[in-house]
């Protein structure tokens, strides 16, 4: 059995991050749906295939709120964090090779660590691996997917649109500074550890100092 792993929302300052991890015989079944890097899909096509890979595979999903990012950062690096998830959602499987979307600048050397957490299976961790092997675009598919349906609730929470929790995403960073200005505080389900909202508090914090 060869497994595929990938994950959805290393970057954003908002939500969670999901891992997925497909298993399979082979990937004959993934080449029929007609797999690819979840970001070359559009929403529509995402949740389709979302369906036939869930019907068709063995899967699990970690999943790392906002508020458990944090915590762990006060400890380990993020790809420290990743790798960790990435060896808990294979853990116990029987599995004979495992490919991953590398998110770590050393592909060596995540490959090594993520083997010698997981019994030395082979692994082979690459950047861009959802779009070369089948497997770890199906992963990648369940994880954006499931991302993205956890970023709705969370939106349908504020009761407003929160958008995509990107730091480029102009939509998320005007709702956490309405958010931080009239509360004090970062709204719930933002990484506060990001660079990106320790700035957005400073400056409120700033601001606030001034208008003494």
């Amino acid at each position: 059995m060869i497994c595929g792993i990938d994950e959805a929302g290393r970057g954003p300052v908002m939500g969670p991050m999901v891992v997925a991890a497909v298993f399979v015989a082979d990937d004959g079944i993934l080449k029929e749906i007609g797999v690819k890097d979840s970001k070359r899909l559009s929403p529509a096509v995402r949740e389709r295939m979302y369906g036939d890979i869930m019907a068709a595979t063995d899967h699990r999903m970690i999943i790392l709120s906002a508020e458990e990012i944090d915590s762990e950062r006060n400890s380990r690096s993020l790809n420290e964090i990743e790798l960790q998830m990435f060896a808990d959602a294979v853990s116990g499987m029987d599995v004979s090779e495992i490919y991953a979307d590398c998110p770590d600048a050393n592909e060596s050397s995540f490959s090594s660590s993520l083997s010698s957490k997981l019994r030395n299976v082979k692994v082979t961790a690459e950047h861009k691996a959802d779009d070369k092997y089948p497997v770890v675009s199906a992963a990648s598919i369940i994880a954006k997917v499931t991302r993205d349906r956890i970023m709705r609730e969370i939106a349908c929470s504020f009761g407003e649109d929160i958008g995509s929790g990107y730091p480029s995403d102009p939509v998320t960073t005007e709702f956490i500074a309405k958010w931080i200005k009239e509360n004090g505080d970062a709204p719930p389900h933002t990484r506060r550890s990001w660079e990106t909202v320790r700035k957005m508090m400073t400056l409120s914090m700033n601001r606030k100092i001034t208008d003494w």
